[in-house]
């Protein structure tokens, strides 16, 4: 990494990076491995780890050369950390579940106030993607007590969201602001309930979307088979196919 930005002979495309330039390339490569790891690919898996890893290095260079911190102090917060949010198994604690998760819930907590958070939502990454900082948003509020104790007002407010939504979309004129408002507390609302089921929203939507991709292909090649064109095939056409699709999949 410090050949790669060597002032006179390194790459000049490594040079002029800065830490925030990097950003989008590690989001990037952190849905790679999690790509990876959804296909079973564990012949790419190494290589795409190995490739978020360089992001790690990347971040640690450039800070080394202003001057702020290395790859080494990196590890050592790393393992600071992992030891003070496990006396479990560092300092002999009991190992039940229930302390150690108490014992992590405290030794964030100490961090926050060593970092002079006050608010139980400080510190949730603004670039997460929207439904993982959602649930995490709810995680953080639940800790403190503001969450429902069963499933039942979970799906009454996602009905109420949902009603909302549909009034807003029956009004004679449309307020797009309006409607896109109601539309993220509807998604709020069932990124709730998917917590409440312990179910990560933003994977089941991944899963979700491979999903819906592999089966409207198979659409398509039916089309194809059939001597239709997708686009003028016509909707029930479409949907009789889909269904054998569905179908198919239960066999």
């Amino acid at each position: 990494m410090a050949a790669l930005r060597h002032p006179e002979t390194g790459c000049p495309w490594d040079r002029k990076q800065t830490l925030a330039t990097i950003v989008p390339h590690t989001l990037e490569e952190a849905y790679e491995v999690a790509d990876a790891i959804e296909r079973s690919d564990l012949d790419e898996l190494p290589g795409e780890l190995g490739d978020l890893l360089f992001q790690v290095v990347f971040y640690a260079r450039i800070a080394e050369e202003a001057g702020q911190f290395d790859f080494l102090e990196v590890v050592n917060r790393l393992n600071a950390k992992l030891v003070q949010r496990h006396p479990h198994v560092f300092a002999g604690l009991d190992a039940d579940e229930v302390t150690i998760k108490a014992n992590w819930e405290a030794g964030k907590a100490q961090e926050r106030a060593e970092k002079a958070q006050h608010s139980a939502l400080d510190n949730v990454p603004l670039n997460l993607p929207a439904l993982s900082r959602s649930a995490k948003l709810q995680k953080r509020v639940a800790r403190v007590g503001f969450d429902w104790d069963s499933l039942g007002p979970v799906v009454d407010k996602i009905v109420e969201e949902i009603d909302e939504v549909m009034d807003e979309a029956h009004q004679a004129v449309q307020d797009q602001d309006r409607l896109e408002e109601e539309m993220g507390d509807l998604l709020f609302a069932v990124t709730n309930l998917s917590r409440h089921l312990k179910v990560d929203p933003e994977q089941a939507l991944r899963k979700a979307n491979t999903k819906f991709e592999r089966r409207f292909r198979q659409v398509e090649n039916l089309c194809a088979e059939s001597g239709l064109a997708v686009d003028s095939a016509g909707l029930e056409q479409l949907e009789a196919f889909w269904q054998q699709v569905k179908a198919g999949e239960k066999r």
